[in-house]
């Protein structure tokens, strides 16, 4: 579930509360948690609704004028039930504190090559972690395309996974490509046994 950068800010101040979306079927759920780059947003609520019991005052909390400047947001030609999204600011991301985490004890160590063992093992593409994080650590800021390149990888499949690593604390994600964070520097220096670059 996307959101522009103004209905972020707007949810972060507690001036937005509501969200609209026209979906096949929900893809949030009530009392689960977003992600997003503002922190974490907590869903309150989520029901279908007709175009008709749309007010005014609905668009508004959402972060539009009216009504009728909200239903211009929904895709063109796009099928599916309207959702009302009821939500709030939650908290900060906890994944900015872990990213920036520079050492790991030896059982931290240990916690985060299972992490990766797994994702490896649940891969149709076989073992891809450590190569996505030296290709992120020798090219930063280069986009998802271009480590496809290097990596052989699929670049969509490759958006999806690096965002796995991002969950993990190990890469941060920005405007034009990713880079390692001091988490993901620390874990390859333990890796290789050298000091990485940043």
């Amino acid at each position: 579930m996307l959101f522009k950068g103004v209905h972020l800010k707007g949810i972060r101040a507690g001036k937005i509360t509501l969200a609209f979306r026209k979906w096949q079927k929900a893809s949030v759920k009530k009392g689960s948690l977003l992600n997003t780059s503002v922190g974490l947003l907590g869903i309150d609520n989520i029901e279908t609704v007709n175009e008709n019991d749309i007010t005014d005052k609905d668009a508004q909390q959402a972060g539009f004028t009216d009504k009728k400047q909200l239903l211009k947001s929904f895709p063109h030609n796009h099928e599916g039930e309207i959702f009302k999204i009821s939500l709030h600011y939650h908290s900060e991301d906890p994944r900015i504190k872990l990213r920036e985490q520079a050492e790991l004890s030896d059982q931290q160590l240990e916690e985060v090559r299972t992490k990766l063992k797994r994702l490896d093992q649940y891969s149709k593409n076989g073992p891809w972690t450590n190569q996505v994080l030296l290709s992120i650590n020798d090219h930063p800021h280069l986009p998802a395309a271009g480590i496809a390149n290097l990596t052989g990888f699929e670049k969509e499949w490759l958006k999806i996974n690096i965002r796995k690593l991002k969950n993990m604390g190990l890469t941060i994600s920005h405007m034009i490509g990713y880079e390692l964070s001091p988490l993901g520097n620390e874990y390859l220096n333990k890796l290789t046994g050298s000091k990485n670059k940043k």
